[in-house]
């Protein structure tokens, strides 16, 4: 048998079983149409203004410099297993550590070039500032 059939049964099976249960679900499930489940809260609160909320672009700069370190400490643990067993192959140490000097300073001068844009820098919303003066003024 192909490697390739055992992966496209594979492919086939992801696919089929959730889409299988889905069905099953939509079919067994007691259909209960009301007026309430169509709002936006099904607790009986009338929404008031809009839905639509602006969030601060720094919670995703954050999350996303958080991600990129994240990775780079997973990236880093494998290369701290195999760098002891290297050396004792004979392996040069400038041969064995250029290359995580040149990982880690990728990410070095990405993190200086965040920082200088002010993608790290936490920034007041309006709101937030109109807020403080108000209590300073009171």
């Amino acid at each position: 048998m192909s490697a390739w059939i055992a992966i496209g049964a594979l492919a086939l099976m992801a696919v089929g079983i959730p889409i299988g249960m889905m069905q099953t679900s939509a079919m067994i499930r007691p259909s209960v149409p009301e007026q309430g489940k169509s709002a936006t809260y099904e607790s009986g609160e009338i929404p008031t203004g809009s839905a639509r909320v602006q969030f601060n672009i720094q919670y995703y700069m954050v999350a996303l410099l958080f991600l990129v370190f994240d990775v780079e400490t997973v990236l880093i643990f494998p290369w701290t297993v195999i760098y002891r067993s290297a050396l004792s192959q004979g392996a040069s140490l400038s041969a064995v550590l250029l290359p995580m000097f040149v990982f880690i300073g990728v990410l070095v001068i990405g993190l200086v070039w965040a920082w200088r844009n002010g993608a790290v820098k936490w920034v007041k919303s309006p709101l937030a500032n109109r807020r403080k003066t108000e209590r300073q003024d009171a």
